[in-house]
C-alpha cells in the first residue's frame, strides 16, 4: 500500500475490485490491516470505495461529457483515480471540491501516474466548472437513458428490469440499491431472547429496533456495528431480515434430518438448527473446505449442535447420502446476487445476460442431484438472493416437469399474516428493498414430495 490515508486504500481496494476481488472481503482486508485507524477515515475509505462502485454509471456518463476520447481507452488506473475524484464532487458535499481534486492529483503522483495529472486535473476542474450544466436523461422522456446513466445501472440489466417490472418499479428498485443496506442481526435464541439483546444493544453502543417481519432480527440504527458487544459470546448472527425468513420456510422440527445444500457461511443452517432448539440433525455442504469451516465455526460460536459439514461439489449427485433419507432440503442455490446489489455493488458490473442462463443450469442442476435425497411428503425449498426470471420462475417450471413427483407448496396460510405481503399470487416468497422494509431482494418458493 502506497500510503494509508483514506483514498490511497480507497484506490487500492478499488483497483484489486477491478482485478477480480470481491468489495466487501477487499475492503474488510485492507481495514483489518489497520486496526488503529480513526473510525471516521474509516468510514470514509467505506464511503468511497462502495459509492464508486454503485455509482459508477452516473459518474462515467459526467466524465464521458467532459473527456475528449472514449473512457474505455482511459488506462484503467488512471479511470479509478477520474471516478475517485468524481464520486467527491457528485455525490460528496461535505468535501471541499478543491481538496476532492487536489487529493486525486497527489494520489497520483504518489502511484507514479505523473503523465496524467494534467489529464485528471484538468477533467475535474471541469466537472467542477460545468458540472451544473451537464446533461442528464430523464425519467419520463429516456426511461431506459434514465435507469443507466441516473440511476447507475449496466445497459442490459436497465433493460430487463425495464421490460419486466415496468417504470416505477424499476426506477424504485435501482434507487435502492443505490444506497448502504441496513444493519441486520438475528438473535441467537439458544442463548438469548430478542427484548434482553435489545436493551443491552440499546443501553450500550447503538440504538436499535425490532424488524418488522422476522421474528428474532433487530435492526441497528445508529452506532458503531463494528465489533458489537455479544458477538464472541455468540449472541447473534449478522443476518439480512430476508435471509431470516428462508429457515422459517423450510420450518424445522426436532427430529427432522435435514440437508442444507449450499450452506455456507452458515446463517441458514445455523438458524434452522436454533428453530428446532437444537434438536434436528443437519448436513451442511459447501464446495469449499475453507467455507465449511465458516459453518462448522459460526455453529460452534452460537452454541449450535448437530450440524455436520462436508465439502461437496453439487454438480454431482452426493452418492454419499442415502436415497430418501431426509425430511427437508434446503437449496439456497449459487446465482447471479442481484438482490444484494447493496451489499455487492461490483456485480452490477461484472455480470451479463449470459451468466444468468448459466446460473439457471446449475441451479437446475443442484436441484435435480438433491431431489432423489428428500423422502415422500418432505419439503424443498429452493432460495436465491435475485428476482431474474431465468433464475426464478425458469427454473421453478424446468423442475416440475423434469420432476414429477413433486408438487409447488403455497406457504401463505402456514405464515404469520403479516408476511402475506411478502408473497406474490402464486405463494412464492419475493422480497424487495424498497417495498419491504429495507430488506435484500429474496425469492423462494417450496415443494413436498408426493407421498
Amino acid at each position: 500500500m502506497i500510503e494509508k490515508d483514506p483514498r490511497s486504500i480507497a484506490y487500492e481496494v478499488l483497483d484489486r475490485v477491478h482485478n477480480g476481488a470481491f468489495a466487501d472481503l477487499a475492503l474488510d482486508g485492507a481495514l483489518e490491516s489497520l486496526p488503529g485507524m480513526d473510525i471516521r477515515d474509516r468510514g470514509l475509505v467505506t464511503e468511497l470505495v462502495y459509492g464508486v462502485l454503485r455509482y459508477r454509471g452516473r459518474l462515467d456518463y459526467a466524465l464521458q461529457q467532459l473527456c475528449s476520447k472514449p473512457l474505455a481507452k482511459v488506462e484503467p488506473a488512471v479511470l479509478n483515480l477520474l471516478r475517485l475524484g468524481g464520486y467527491q464532487l457528485l455525490q460528496l458535499d461535505r468535501i471541499p471540491a478543491h481538496a476532492a481534486v487536489f487529493e486525486t492529483v497527489e494520489l497520483a503522483k504518489r502511484l507514479g501516474l505523473q503523465r496524467a495529472t494534467g489529464f485528471i486535473n484538468g477533467i475535474l476542474r471541469a466537472l467542477i466548472r460545468q458540472g451544473a450544466q451537464l446533461s442528464w436523461p430523464t425519467r419520463a422522456e429516456q426511461p431506459l437513458a434514465y435507469l443507466e446513466h441516473v440511476l447507475s445501472l449496466p445497459h442490459w440489466l436497465a433493460k430487463q428490469w425495464l421490460s419486466e417490472l415496468g417504470l416505477e418499479q424499476a426506477c424504485d428498485l435501482a434507487e435502492s440499491m443505490l444506497h448502504p443496506a441496513p444493519y441486520f442481526i438475528r438473535t441467537n435464541q439458544l442463548k438469548i431472547q430478542r427484548d434482553a439483546l435489545l436493551e443491552m444493544l440499546n443501553q450500550g453502543e447503538c440504538e436499535a429496533e425490532p424488524t418488522r417481519f422476522a421474528p428474532e432480527g433487530i435492526r441497528i440504527n445508529q452506532g458503531i456495528t463494528r465489533h458489537l458487544s455479544g458477538h464472541a459470546e455468540g449472541l447473534f448472527q449478522l443476518q439480512d431480515e430476508a435471509s431470516m425468513l428462508i429457515s422459517h420456510l423450510v420450518a424445522p422440527q426436532p427430529g427432522d434430518r435435514i440437508l442444507d445444500t449450499c450452506a455456507a457461511p452458515g446463517g441458514k443452517t445455523t438458524h434452522m438448527a436454533a428453530l428446532a432448539g437444537n434438536q434436528a440433525q443437519i448436513v451442511a455442504l459447501d464446495l469449499h473446505t475453507q467455507r465449511v469451516d465458516l459453518i462448522t465455526n459460526g455453529a460452534a460460536r452460537l452454541g449450535c449442535q448437530g450440524i455436520e459439514g462436508r465439502a461437496w461439489d453439487l454438480t454431482r449427485a452426493p452418492n454419499f447420502l442415502e436415497p430418501e433419507s431426509f425430511d427437508r432440503i434446503l437449496v439456497d442455490a449459487p446465482c447471479s446476487g442481484l438482490g444484494v446489489l447493496r451489499r455487492n455493488p461490483e456485480i452490477r458490473w461484472r455480470r451479463n445476460p449470459g451468466d444468468l442462463k448459466q446460473m439457471a443450469r446449475l441451479q437446475r442442476t443442484i436441484l435435480h442431484n438433491v431431489a432423489p435425497l428428500l423422502r415422500p411428503g418432505g419439503r424443498l425449498v429452493y432460495s436465491l438472493c435475485t428476482f431474474s426470471t431465468e433464475e426464478t420462475d425458469g427454473v421453478i417450471r424446468a423442475f416440475l416437469h423434469e420432476h414429477p413427483d413433486f408438487m409447488r407448496l403455497d406457504l401463505r396460510d402456514e405464515m404469520p399474516e403479516e408476511w402475506r405481503k411478502l408473497f406474490d399470487d402464486t405463494g412464492a416468497l419475493r422480497t424487495l428493498p424498497h417495498l419491504h422494509g429495507g430488506m435484500d431482494a429474496f425469492f423462494a418458493v417450496a415443494f413436498q414430495k408426493r407421498p
